[in-house]
């Protein structure tokens, strides 16, 4: 989205609400649910507002996940979890032109509200579009364009709203409900496995799920208001508006992570066995460990630097560590520091015990890469054990 958004906001703010004061026994107010894209930032769809005024021609729609590409620095304060939202405003007739183009379905569902219900729901979004209000601090678990409007619902409705009991059972991780998205872009999947923490392992309850748009869809029509005595859905059933065959992504198993890297591992281990020479084993740990090293240093920056609560307690520090820095200034730097291989090789041995005991619980493509770690550091490690020992010459 651009700036223009911003500025269309805070121009209809003025006029668009002051007709919704007048006009609200007419307005009429759909969520509007959207399939999910290819790009990486709409691959798990979206949810916006929907707010019509008849007798004032007025169709717009509210969406609280604009952002701007083009905001100074945006890929470090994203990365710092620093990166602003906000709502922006538009009509009807542009929101469907975009999901158009994009060729991503939409649907449309009237929200069940009486007028005093529309009457609080208008005040909370003129308050929302207020310019100190108009940006907030995004959290994708809890604080995103389907969990405001989840929230907003939730305010202008009261206690009079009722979700289905959470289950007992088979309660989905946040990690999980993800994973559903990410399964046909393996590479972005674990990408994310990698740097979501322990947070990201948090079973989400059946309103914690509404952090997903098409989620949130199924959440809130499922969800009741009582309505003196009687039960009635909050959302009318679906109204398809835009459809298009969801994209068809080829994956080819030779293109995964789990299979480029168990490759790298064989071409690794015949490497190590069958080829001595001092000098090629160096530039290839030089390589390795580089890699690694970088890993290492994306686990420091998101565990301790980022505001991101998701990517905090992330375990995978364990085998991503700062030591494997220090493994790289000794192989740099031609020194037998074996203490550093042997904490890089004993913590790579602890996460790989852990995989053993909890199967299912990282990501099947870190395994390959663990073994490179832990047959490379146990290479430099100074084990008596180990005949694929490699020594340096210290001048």
């Amino acid at each position: 989205m651009k700036k223009l958004i911003l500025a269309i906001s805070i121009i209809l703010l003025n006029g668009s609400f002051n007709l919704f004061a007048q006009q609200v026994p007419e307005t009429e107010i759909f969520l509007l649910t959207c399939s999910p894209g290819t790009a990486t930032y709409s691959i798990y769809g979206h949810s916006a507002l929907r707010i019509v005024i008849p007798e004032q021609n007025s169709d717009l729609v509210y969406n609280w996940g604009v952002f701007d590409f083009s905001t100074p620095n945006f890929a470090w304060k994203f990365a710092k979890g620093r990166l602003e939202y906000m709502l922006g405003v538009y009509s009807y007739k542009k929101f469907l032109q975009e999901y158009f183009m994009e060729q991503r379905s939409v649907y449309l569902q009237k929200i069940n509200l009486e007028i005093p219900e529309k009457e609080l729901l208008i005040r909370l979004i003129s308050e929302n579009l207020k310019p100190e209000n108009i940006k907030y601090r995004y959290d994708f678990f809890y604080d995103n364009c389907s969990t405001r409007i989840r929230d907003i619902l939730e305010k202008s409705v009261g206690g009079k709203l009722f979700y289905p009991p959470d289950e007992r059972k088979g309660i989905p991780t946040f990690r999980d409900k993800i994973g559903e998205y990410q399964s046909p872009y393996p590479w972005l999947k674990l990408g994310v496995d990698l740097l979501v923490g322990t947070p990201g392992d948090k079973k989400a309850s059946f309103r914690d799920r509404m952090f997903l748009p098409i989620d949130m869809q199924k959440g809130l029509s499922e969800a009741l208001i009582s309505r003196d005595g009687k039960m009635i859905p909050m959302l009318s059933n679906p109204e398809t508006v835009l459809e298009f065959d969801p994209p068809v992504i080829k994956q080819k198993l030779y293109t995964s992570p789990i299979f480029i890297f168990s490759l790298l591992l064989v071409v690794i281990i015949l490497f190590s066995a069958f080829y001595r020479n001092k000098t090629a084993n160096k530039v290839l740990d030089i390589m390795i460990f580089v890699i690694f090293s970088v890993l290492a240093l994306l686990m420091i920056f998101f565990n301790f630097f980022s505001d991101h609560p998701q990517l905090k307690w992330n375990l995978n520090i364990i085998w991503l560590n700062p030591f494997i820095i220090l493994c790289l200034a000794s192989v740099v730097l031609n020194r037998d520091w074996h203490v550093w291989f042997r904490i890089v090789f004993f913590m790579a041995l602890l996460l790989t015990v852990i995989l053993l005991i909890f199967p299912g619980a990282f990501n099947n493509a870190f395994i390959p890469l663990l073994l490179i770690l832990l047959l490379r550091s146990a290479a430099r490690a100074g084990f008596s054990w180990n005949p694929l020992s490699v020594h340096t010459d210290q001048s």
